[in-house]
């Protein structure tokens, strides 16, 4: 079988997993054929470890007739920019999240996109995994009836004690909204359908931030966003969903996420793992756990490059981390952390993708 070559663009923390099952389980539909990242050292090891053929830099991987998808790693701040690079030199692009750092930025990359005539997607791609499947496929059964509302929680107190260079996720395009907000506006976009309306309040609990983790331990860090973001969402589908994405939380006991319908309710595992426990509870009853329907429950990243590699293909026409879904979640999460208050009616409408078959072989995602 053909298979889609590869440049992957940023050999940081994130790149591990990707490398680890697109030159793995998704390995039948797409070659790494080649790596790149700013600190060279970065992008050796890489080769080295995952076998992969080519050192380059971004600029040749432009030029390489050979490479048709650019898989861009890199911070939240060049997304755009070597996003749009790709898209003008003709190279398919997926990127992890966000798309952008604004709108407008998101939505003049979707347009050359379809002027070209080139897919592109956008992580996450947690929601094709076996725990969100498994809910979309009671909801589309109509376990809970009509979606009616829901709650939606993630809530931490940030990233300075644990992860070796913090600083980034208190600057524009980070915060807890845009860190997290992908995973759990993804799932619930794919679950609910698109988002119609929004009511928003955000506030900041720390001006600074002082770095606990190694190697940076005693630095501080000035806060530029908003650390906690609170959302009422409004669906087309009618459902109201609140949403609290905070870094200014010490404890909670909130869900991750729980749709509340007609008939019934449902406990939608964590949107940042592709597994997780799914419970139900039918009208009158209490929840209770209920098996998974849908392969993928392991850490899957790279799915949604499978899928797309599939569509490129053409063995698939239903490319599902598509990037209408991401310039959605953009919108919404733009407008929530960009005024302390307000409200705001969504300008963009995805279609609800196709839902994952139960069971697939040799990681050919269709």
């Amino acid at each position: 079988m053909e298979k889609i070559n590869v440049g992957v663009v940023g050999c940081g923390n994130i790149s591990g997993i990707y490398f680890t099952n697109l030159t793995g389980i998704f390995g039948n539909i797409v070659n790494v054929y080649a790596c790149a990242d700013l600190i060279e050292k970065n992008a050796g090891d890489a080769a080295e470890k995952y076998g992969i053929p080519h050192i380059m830099t971004f600029e040749e991987m432009l030029k390489c007739e050979d490479i048709r998808l650019i898989l861009n790693l890199t911070t939240p701040l060049s997304h755009y920019s070597i996003n749009k690079q790709a898209l003008l030199a003709g190279k398919h692009v997926y990127c992890e999240k966000p798309l952008a750092i604004t709108f407008e930025e998101g939505e003049e990359l979707c347009g050359i996109a379809e002027e070209k005539g080139l897919l592109l997607g956008c992580a996450p791609d947690t929601f094709m995994g076996a725990g969100i499947q498994t809910c979309r496929k009671l909801i589309d059964e109509g376990k809970i009836g009509r979606p009616v509302g829901g709650n939606a929680f993630m809530m931490c107190h940030g990233h300075e004690s644990w992860h070796p260079n913090p600083a980034f996720y208190y600057k524009k395009g980070a915060g807890p909204m845009f860190d997290m907000g992908p995973y759990y506006l993804t799932a619930l976009v794919n679950l609910l359908g698109p988002i119609s309306e929004i009511a928003m309040m955000n506030t900041r609990g720390f001006d600074t931030r002082t770095i606990t983790s190694q190697p940076r331990n005693g630095e501080i860090v000035e806060v530029e966003v908003q650390t906690h973001v609170c959302g009422l969402l409004r669906f087309e589908c009618g459902a109201i969903v609140n949403i609290t994405t905070s870094f200014d939380v010490w404890a909670h006991s909130m869900p991750n996420i729980e749709l509340y319908g007609t008939d019934g309710s449902i406990g939608v595992p964590d949107p940042n793992c592709f597994g997780g426990t799914v419970r139900l509870a039918e009208a009158g009853k209490g929840f209770s756990e209920v098996p998974l329907t849908h392969g993928f429950a392991e850490n899957s990243r790279g799915i949604g490059v499978a899928n797309m590699a599939a569509c490129i293909l053409g063995i698939s026409n239903d490319f599902r981390a598509c990037g209408s879904i991401a310039l959605h979640v953009l919108e919404a999460m733009c407008a929530m952390t960009g005024a302390e208050s307000g409200t705001y009616k969504m300008r963009t409408k995805p279609k609800i993708t196709v839902p994952l078959a139960e069971k697939y072989d040799d990681g050919i995602i269709v």
